[in-house]
């Protein structure tokens, strides 16, 4: 594959670069991408799905590398053939995108690995569907990363003397992860993107029937799922010690906590100006946000007691595992991202010529979600609407027309956002980080395709389908 790309590279490599900056001026480099363009993210996509399965020592030991090879295996072509717009977008991936998510996604779960929730919880059925209730509504005040960090350690402690218990992680990915996510821009980053461009805070509980609909259907089959595979296990496996009261240790963190979100808020709500770094725009109340983000973290490694951490089974295996592999993600996915941009101007013109009703947009977006940056790809068919139904507009007059005349197409972009990046392990980042706390706790979960033909597609799939129809 990667013979045919480079080979694909140097065949245009005459007519690319003098055509770079005319493409900068008439829709930015994606109008100049041809879609083999994104092989390298199939590559990095392909070895996430299928070294584990077929060579899980390999990978164990290498997969950092697997992750720098796609990355240089796109980058350094894509700076040779287009040089400075290249080192553009490099930077600004990383600069705007990647840092922020991987110090939000480290002081959570830094944050959320000093609160110790410690007692008798015995993984019942009723008990584990209590949890993933709680973990769905919590989602919306404190994100899907927040919910999942946070009940991910107490469900696994209360389910470690059970065998049938992956059951339980996968419908805690597809609720706590992200469908609980729906309600406030705080739950899922594609809905801050929307408030940051005007939509209303609480514009979001236009989703909540899609939203109500979706949690009742997958907590009731939890429900009987789990009763059914409880039923199977060996009652004399279940801990037979006295029953101890619930208590929470490392509660300092919930301050910690709550400084993260405000820190979220306070760089959505407030304008502070820019500042360049690299050659990259980025706002100084970002650059405030990212620094309270280090200090929220450093302060809960300082202030919790190391029994804490112990209790919870604490270790930097999971963050470091999404660190590296994102990293390759989040340059590889370059190409599809500015491709989708370009809109009518790039390879995916199609695609973007085809969306036209509400269920096209739930599917088209929910789709691109499951293995994109599901972010990028609202404001993606966010700025489409705009554009269909209020060409030439300033955006603040489209968007406040947009949020009472079409309520149907922004819930569509929405929710297929939010609900479809459960689709898979890399459609929302709590997932992956869910399946690698889950793996260090000893459960075998299933790999990138089991999880998707065992679970989502015969589950989600026809879910969405249901909410299509009802719906849209």
């Amino acid at each position: 594959m990667l013979s045919i790309y480079f080979s694909m590279l140097l065949l245009i490599s005459s007519i690319t670069a003098p055509a770079v900056v005319q493409a900068a001026e008439s829709g930015g480099i994606g109008t100049m991408l041809p879609l083999w363009s994104a092989l390298p993210f199939a590559g990095i996509l392909l070895s996430i799905a299928l070294l584990p399965l077929f060579s899980p020592s390999f990978w164990h030991r290498h997969f950092p590398k697997v992750s720098a090879f796609w990355a240089l295996a796109f980058a350094l072509p894509f700076l040779y053939f287009f040089r400075g717009d290249a080192v553009y977008e490099i930077l600004h991936i990383i600069i705007v995108d990647y840092i922020p998510f991987i110090l939000l996604l480290w002081a959570l779960f830094t944050v959320s690995g000093g609160i110790y929730i410690k007692g008798s919880l015995k993984g019942t059925p009723a008990v584990n569907t209590v949890i993933l209730l709680i973990g769905t509504l919590l989602a919306s005040l404190i994100g899907t990363t927040g919910a999942s960090v946070l009940l991910i350690r107490p469900i696994l402690r209360s389910n470690a003397w059970r065998v049938h218990k992956v059951h339980t992680i996968v419908f805690f990915i597809f609720l706590v992860s992200n469908i609980g996510g729906a309600l406030t821009p705080l739950g899922d980053p594609p809905l801050f993107l929307g408030f940051l461009h005007g939509v209303p805070f609480f514009w979001t509980f236009n989703i909540l029937p899609e939203m109500v609909f979706a949690s009742v259907f997958l907590i009731v089959l939890y429900f009987l799922w789990d009763s059914y595979a409880y039923k199977k296990e060996s009652k004399t496996a279940m801990p037979t010690g006295g029953t101890e009261p619930l208590t929470v240790e490392g509660r300092r963190n919930f301050i910690f906590l709550a400084g993260i979100i405000s820190a979220v808020l306070f760089s959505g709500t407030v304008r502070l100006g820019e500042v360049n770094i690299f050659g990259i725009g980025q706002s100084v109340e970002n650059l405030l946000k990212d620094a309270t983000l280090i200090l929220m973290g450093a302060l809960s490694l300082i202030f919790t007691r190391r029994e804490v951490r112990e209790g919870n089974e604490f270790g930097w295996a999971p963050i470091l595992e999404v660190a590296y592999l994102f990293a390759g993600i989040f340059i590889t996915i370059i190409p599809a991202l500015a491709i989708l941009k370009a809109g009518e101007q790039g390879a995916l013109a199609w695609l973007t010529r085809f969306v036209h009703t509400p269920a096209h947009y739930f599917w088209v977006v929910g789709v691109l979600s499951s293995v994109l940056d599901n972010a990028p790809t609202y404001l993606t068919f966010f700025n489409s609407a705009l554009g269909k139904f209020y060409p030439g507009m300033p955006e603040a007059q489209a968007v406040a027309r947009l949020v009472v005349e079409k309520i149907p197409y922004l819930a569509a972009i929405s929710a297929g956002a939010v609900f479809m990046g459960a689709n898979t392990y890399i459609g929302n980042a709590p997932n992956f980080m869910v399946k690698s706390i889950a793996e260090e706790a000893g459960v075998k979960m299933p790999s990138f395709f089991g999880y998707m033909f065992k679970y989502s597609i015969p589950i989600l799939i026809v879910l969405f389908i249901a909410i299509t129809f009802v719906f849209f």
